[in-house]
């Protein structure tokens, strides 16, 4: 009886083991793309773009929420960040085309059919720049999650001390911005364990690429007109990165078929600040988005 109770044990972390699969795809400039994959492999495909200086682990109270294992969880880490590829010349990030293409790589690899795309701050600027470049066909729907529309002052909280900190060369103003970067992300701090492991995961991301991204090219004008399947923009009431209102109505006047919502709650991250409300609300969008198809 225990031996077979420890084979069944064995049996159940081995499965557990391998539910989760990663694998790297190659961009069309040749930079390699870290992915990975968590929930039901035959499940309707949910892919998630995470932002400046972040990667997948960003996405963890998704890929592992209960109620969204249904769902086929692709996430992956932009170029620059996390297990991808960092490139040292600016120009492989001021084109917004690549980080597009980067996305497309990421589908095309994983047969994602009719997915829908999350993209997170600087993941807005990939969703929009996906939508110029590739339109909407094969995609289920987008949402943004305090997205950046434009990097335009109206949209964008001026913080000229913090990305001028970003941009330095002297290892401690940098580390120490770092830090204060990512504080603006959260009305609510996460836990001591967390803001740590993300604060480790930013400091791993390109300097070249964090001082680059402020230029790059946003195709907001171009793409979001392009979206006729279902667009969800979610921000954080008291975000302090980008504004949220002015980020809505500029959105809405480029696809009027555009809805929202604002959690009064939130800063700047609220798929982790009001993770359990964001976890229902996307599943609510996903299956609408499936239903619609």
């Amino acid at each position: 009886m225990f031996a077979a109770a420890v084979l069944l044990m064995a049996a159940s972390a081995a499965a557990a083991a391998t539910a989760d699969k990663e694998y790297t795809v190659k961009s069309p400039d040749g930079v390699v793309i870290a992915v990975e994959e968590t929930g039901n492999p035959a499940g309707q495909p949910i892919v998630f773009v995470h932002g400046l200086l972040g990667s997948r682990i960003n996405w963890d109270k998704q890929t592992t929420d209960p109620g969204l294992q249904k769902f086929r969880l692709i996430t992956y880490d932009l170029r620059g960040h996390g297990l991808s590829g960092k490139p040292d010349d600016a120009e492989a990030y001021q084109e917004g085309r690549r980080w597009a293409d980067d996305l497309a790589a990421v589908l095309k690899e994983s047969k994602a059919k009719n997915p829908v795309l999350v993209g997170w701050s600087l993941g807005g600027v990939v969703l929009s720049n996906y939508l110029a470049a590739h339109g909407d066909a094969g995609i289920g729907g987008l949402v943004y999650v305090d997205g950046v529309i434009e990097l335009k002052p109206d949209l964008i909280t001026p913080h000229p001390e913090v990305y001028a900190g970003l941009a330095s060369q002297n290892l401690r103003t940098h580390l120490d911005t770092v830090r204060t970067f990512l504080a603006l992300c959260f009305q609510t701090q996460p836990d001591q364990a967390t803001f740590e492991r993300l604060l480790s995961n930013a400091a791993t991301a390109s300097w070249v690429m964090t001082r680059t991204v402020p230029s790059i090219a946003v195709q907001a004008e171009e793409g979001l007109p392009k979206a006729k399947v279902p667009v969800l923009l979610i921000y954080g009431g008291k975000d302090n990165l980008v504004r949220p209102e002015a980020s809505i109505t500029r959105a809405k006047s480029l696809n009027g078929q555009i809805k929202s919502k604002i959690y009064d709650n939130s800063g700047h991250a609220p798929f982790l600040e009001e993770a359990t409300r964001f976890n229902k609300d996307l599943t609510e969008f996903a299956v609408s988005a499936e239903g619609s198809k």
